[in-house]
């Protein structure tokens, strides 16, 4: 069994990350994109990656079949509390599996999904190739996949708005920084995932921003209206030039049939 790594990072995940406005705009964002391409439930769906819950939770809701993988027991402890508290027809649909990424094929018995989401994973990684490649052979013919990576296009943004001047102009170079959590992060660019995802068999067809205005500024919770931020954010990610300078990406592509 892996390590895991994320056993202390999981309750500030969760509880910190999550629970922000930023947070919360990650996943209504991510689950109107997301819309736009899945097929009616009750599709199935799995979710690598997918800690707690926070993106396919909303997915079972709406009737959709998932499994959500982790490597992290932790992250999976909190997805199965989240799971506890829904409704026995929503609870029947979902299903934890703790392996790594790069062993959903072996972990899955070699099933095919309709739709397979990796959101915020890639990040984490030294080189997106290995998982990506396991990604396309997750998905069954004509199904979706789903990737959200860090944005490498906007590195010296976040350093120059907090007057951090030399690392502003080190980060127009960057491939990497330090994120939220203290973690060392990598960021993609949509051209090099997008020939990953045609080396495997998948076309891509859409991609979008996540946060653009929301990452740059301090929003409190308790004085914020987190649904006409979420309104803005998605229109912005849909468009240029904002979606360019989000922080985030999101890429789309379709299996061949």
């Amino acid at each position: 069994m892996v390590d895991d790594a994320w056993r202390t990072l999981a309750d500030p995940f969760v509880d910190g990350a999550y629970a922000t406005v930023k947070g919360q705009v990650r996943t209504y964002v991510l689950h109107q994109q997301l819309l736009r391409h899945l097929p009616p439930p009750p599709a199935s769906v799995l979710d690598v990656g997918g800690g707690a819950g926070h993106q396919s939770l909303p997915l079972a809701r709406l009737g959709y079949d998932v499994t959500i993988l982790d490597p992290s027991a932790a992250m999976l402890a909190r997805a199965e509390e989240r799971v506890a508290q829904e409704p026995d027809d929503v609870r029947s649909r979902i299903r934890l599996v703790r392996a790594a990424g790069e062993a959903a094929v072996e972990a899955t018995s070699g099933r095919r999904f309709t739709a397979v989401l990796c959101h915020g994973v890639l990040m984490y990684l030294s080189a997106p190739e290995p998982l990506l490649e396991v990604l396309c052979r997750c998905v069954e013919p004509g199904g979706m996949v789903s990737v959200m990576a860090l944005n490498a296009g906007t590195m010296a943004v976040r350093p120059a708005l907090e007057h951090r001047w030399a690392e502003a102009l080190a980060g127009f170079d960057a491939t990497s920084e330090v994120g939220v959590l203290g973690t060392p992060t990598r960021g993609d660019t949509v051209a090099h995932l997008s020939e990953l995802l045609r080396r495997g068999g998948v076309d891509p067809r859409a991609w979008y921003g996540v946060w653009l205005f929301s990452d740059w500024m301090d929003l409190p919770l308790a004085d914020t209206d987190v649904e006409a931020v979420a309104a803005v954010e998605l229109q912005a990610s849909l468009r240029d030039p904002y979606r360019q300078l989000s922080r985030v990406f999101h890429l789309v592509g379709t299996a061949s049939s």
